[in-house]
């Protein structure tokens, strides 16, 4: 079963199909650019009664056709999982996510998840437009990076939510644990793809994609991938170590973690791009034993997609991250 949308290209369209349909879509089909690029991708758009090509040039007029397909039943077992909720309103919840706990439903975590005890907690009552398998979810951090995440009670929230993702306009600053200090007058990085300084603030961009050999990981590359940008700046610079804030301008797969490790600065516990540099001592053994990446997402900030308020929210630096600071110093 599948909802059909309806318009046509107005005038003065963006050269490009898929951004005009992007721009004129109605606002009441809550469609954002990324869904309908997939629906473009699976053929589910027509323009003039012919599929549509993304590339292909707009015109005025053109008819648009989209046949959305209507949200199946979640085939998802709810869990009484507990979880700690630090907002809760009719269109959104902000969740603060432990360590170790996967976001949703994929092959090799079918239980235990985030989208499990949200099932519990809120039942039907969450957005439809991630699909069967993620409802509610807007965006996600790693199985073992604990902090905050904001999820969508209502497909409306979703879209205004995932605008703000997608304008990188949602606030989004990590904590995390280096190895090594990162220096401006480091000469090694001068130079680095994709590395500048602003004052204190360490900014990397560059474009990410898959590994070329190991499909599970994410690498740099100097041409082509998603861009990616992170600015870290040191908070604590500790012996052999430091403590970072990074801020997010975009929210790739594993960014801060390839981008530290890029910079020679890989995450203590990180055990795909922290590297091989140890620690001497107690201090050593600390972070040797740290059993996952030392990140954490520490702030959200985003306007509320229904009341258009400025909402933040903090989480503090959790034990276990804490216990390893305080052995690193």
């Amino acid at each position: 079963m599948s909802r059909l949308v309806t318009f046509r290209i107005a005038a003065d369209p963006p050269p490009r199909l898929d951004r005009a349909i992007a721009r004129d879509v109605p606002e009441a089909a809550h469609l954002s650019r990324s869904r309908l690029a997939k629906l473009i991708e699976a053929g589910a758009v027509t323009v003039n009664g012919a599929p549509a090509r993304p590339k292909a040039k707009a015109a005025e007029g053109d008819h648009v056709e989209i046949a959305v397909p209507e949200a199946e039943a979640a085939d998802i077992r709810a869990e009484a999982i507990p979880l700690h909720i630090v907002h809760e309103d009719d269109d959104l919840v902000v969740v603060d996510k432990p360590a170790g706990m996967v976001v949703h439903p994929a092959p090799g975590s079918p239980s235990g998840t985030l989208v499990n005890a949200l099932m519990h907690r809120f039942g039907a009552g969450l957005s439809d437009v991630g699909g069967v398998a993620r409802p509610g979810i807007v965006h996600r951090i790693d199985k073992d990076t604990s902090g905050l995440l904001v999820v969508a009670r209502t497909d409306r929230a979703h879209h205004g939510l995932a605008a703000q993702f997608e304008a990188h306009s949602a606030e989004r600053l990590y904590r995390a644990v280096c190895f090594g200090v990162p220096d401006p007058a480091d000469p090694r990085l001068r130079g680095l793809h994709g590395v500048t300084w602003n004052g204190p603030w360490l900014r990397i961009a560059t474009g990410l994609d898959r590994h070329p050999v190991d499909r599970q990981r994410q690498a740099v590359r100097r041409e082509g991938g998603r861009r990616a940008v992170t600015h870290a700046r040191v908070a604590e610079a500790l012996e052999g170590a430091a403590l970072l804030e990074c801020r997010l301008e975009t929210g790739r797969t594993h960014q801060i973690r390839v981008h530290m490790a890029h910079a020679g600065h890989g995450l203590v516990g990180d055990p795909v791009y922290g590297g091989r540099r140890r620690l001497g001592g107690a201090r050593g053994e600390a972070a040797a034993a740290f059993p996952r990446q030392a990140l954490h997402a520490a702030t959200l900030g985003f306007r509320h997609p229904g009341t258009g308020e400025a909402m933040r929210f903090e989480s503090p630096i959790p034990a276990d991250m804490a216990a390893l600071l305080d052995a690193l110093r």
